[in-house]
């Protein structure tokens, strides 16, 4: 098939190298003057990480990240354990902290290695039939089908998500030699539901593999942005240091609010994931907040199976498999979602008491251990049960799958 892609994120490029590794002729548009990643630190899951190795990009992204074992976080004030999740001792079974560029440069080189076509500045503004509609070029080729990876913003999806009162501001710094917490782990503390402080290893970048960065995050309301831009910097810093005195290395080498992005976040997902000649993936598709880390994962999981769906039908048959395939996960994820982040993410003075003498005791007993290690690793749902079919590609997809 042609085969058009509006976006060169995470689902468009994984999309792109896969349906171009079977044959198909796979061309990706993005808005950049050159392509390139947008965002800071991100983790990738146990079955992420499969879909990586089916696309060839798996031991290369391990190469630049940081293998995480346990994801833990502490109430500031009580010290209270309220999230304790490990992994568990088998070595594919790890999350993976990444930079959004190192992801990027990984898939965007499987991509070239599989021959797509990608052509930057070109932001697309909705589309004509088959043919794509640009800000300021011309309509593009005609395709057999147009994949919408362009995320939550795109123009090609009717998907209008809730917006969601809690964002979080972003930065990347080196790792500081003196911080005593865990390369392998990341790590939160919380006030209440109102503030949370993160750090998440994130590895290094192509052009500084051996660099060992840090994504650190603050959640606050999104009705608050500017006020804590308004707050004199060194004020703020203050403040989450008494929060959390570890965190104070990693502000080191911060010194302002411009050092930090924001990213907000909505909920919401398309009954029908696709239309007449069109199918949308990733973020076009379904909206969460990212408490469950589960959001790149989603897009890599969307992109293998829309490849395997083209493989097993043609046209809109195709189409429907596919979205028959990620129904049930995609539901189940998002539901999850929705009941944990006001724990974490709310005004509410009740939820987070339930949260942390309830809910954080009844986690860290068995059988809530195993089940919470799944929901995380991706794969409490089957991640698309009427597609799995092992793929024969290079990696370390070989490892016992769920895919």
């Amino acid at each position: 098939m042609k085969i058009g892609i509006a976006g060169a994120g995470i689902g468009g490029l994984a999309a792109a190298a896969l349906m171009a590794q079977d044959g198909h002729d796979v061309t990706v548009y993005d808005q950049f003057d050159a392509p390139r990643p947008v965002g800071s630190g991100l983790m990738i899951q146990p079955v992420g990480m499969e879909v990586l190795d089916i696309i060839g990009a798996g031991d290369a992204a391990r190469m630049l990240g940081a293998e995480i074992t346990q994801m833990s976080g502490h109430e500031a004030r009580t010290g209270r354990v309220v999230l304790d999740v490990e992994y568990g001792s088998q070595k594919h079974r790890r999350g993976l902290g990444i930079h959004r560029a190192a992801l990027f440069h990984v898939l965007h080189q499987a991509a070239q290695r599989s021959g797509v076509v990608i052509h930057s500045e070109h932001q697309v503004t909705g589309r004509d039939g088959q043919t794509l509609s640009f800000a300021d070029q011309g309509p593009s080729a005609s395709y057999d089908l147009i994949v919408d990876a362009a995320g939550a913003g795109s123009p090609l999806s009717p998907l209008i998500g809730r917006a969601l009162p809690y964002g979080a501001v972003w930065a990347t710094v080196p790792w500081p030699e003196n911080s005593p917490l865990p390369r392998s782990n990341l790590t939160q503390r919380y006030r209440r539901a109102d503030r949370m402080l993160g750090i998440l290893p994130v590895g290094g970048m192509p052009d500084a593999p051996d660099e060992t960065l840090a994504a650190i995050f603050y959640s606050l309301p999104v009705n608050a942005l500017r006020a804590w831009r308004d707050t004199h910097f060194d004020t703020w810093r203050s403040e989450a240091e008494e929060l959390w005195p570890e965190f104070a290395p990693f502000l080191g080498w911060i010194r302002d609010h411009d050092a930090f992005t924001f990213a907000s976040y909505s909920h919401g997902t398309l009954k029908k994931p696709y239309g007449d000649g069109i199918v949308h993936i990733g973020d076009a598709a379904h909206r969460a907040s990212p408490q469950l880390g589960q959001g790149a994962n989603m897009a890599l999981l969307d992109a293998l199976a829309l490849t395997r769906a083209l493989r097993q039908a043609e046209g809109q048959d195709a189409l429907r498999l596919y979205a028959g395939a990620r129904r049930w996960h995609v539901r189940a994820y998002q539901g999850m979602s929705a009941a944990l982040t006001p724990q974490y993410q709310s005004d509410s003075r009740a939820l987070p008491v339930l949260r942390d003498y309830i809910m954080a005791p009844l986690s860290r007993t068995w059988p809530v251990t195993r089940i919470l290690t799944r929901l995380v690793c991706g794969d409490l749902v089957p991640p698309m049960a009427a597609l799995t079919v092992r793929d024969q590609r290079p990696g370390r997809g070989r490892q016992p799958s769920s895919l």
